[in-house]
């Protein structure tokens, strides 16, 4: 005899299942978002590099020890994907699609600069870009910014003080006579 699974029991269990989509797309498609498109500069790509990390977590990640493991693991996984993307063949060979229309129109999105202060550190390389972006930004200490980018606390305190360094130089004409 074939067992026949109770709708009601299925229905309760899509419902939780969307619960736990909606919370997840809440708490985190904003930073991942953010963190994408420092690396990435394209608002396109960052938004696949979202919808492929929520993917991840939703379909299993595995069980995390706290909300703040489950957003160190979404800050790794956001980075790694990210990386892949960069030194992708396929990214290398071809230009984006949308380089001409960007040209035209003003960005929007995430592309969208917050402040002169963020749109130079987007400029910056990538290491120190990562660091300050992670450290001012999302509020990560320098202990937590070397275990989510695989680097050393040295390293990353070297990248952010060079960051800074080239960010101070870069503004230095910005804000003469307004004290800062």
């Amino acid at each position: 005899m074939e067992r026949v699974q109770n709708p009601v029991r299925r229905r309760d269990l899509r419902h939780s299942h969307e619960e736990e989509a909606e919370r997840a797309v809440n708490a985190y498609s904003d930073l991942i978002l953010r963190l994408s498109y420092t690396y990435l500069k394209s608002t396109h790509e960052a938004q696949d590099i979202c919808q492929e990390v929520l993917l991840k977590l939703l379909c299993g990640a595995g069980p995390f020890e706290s909300a703040e493991h489950e957003k160190a693991w979404v800050v790794r996984t956001t980075a790694n994907a990210c990386k892949d993307v960069l030194r992708s063949a396929r990214r290398r060979r071809t230009a984006p699609l949308d380089a001409a229309a960007d040209a035209l129109e003003a960005p929007s999105g995430p592309e969208a600069p917050e402040s002169e202060v963020l749109e130079r550190v987007m400029a910056l390389p990538q290491k120190y870009r990562e660091a300050l972006y992670l450290h001012y930004f999302e509020g990560y200490p320098i202990k937590d910014v070397a275990r989510l980018t695989g680097r050393s606390e040295a390293a990353v305190a070297a990248h952010l003080s060079r960051g800074r360094a080239k960010l101070r130089a870069q503004m230095k004409g910005a804000y003469c006579g307004q004290g800062i």
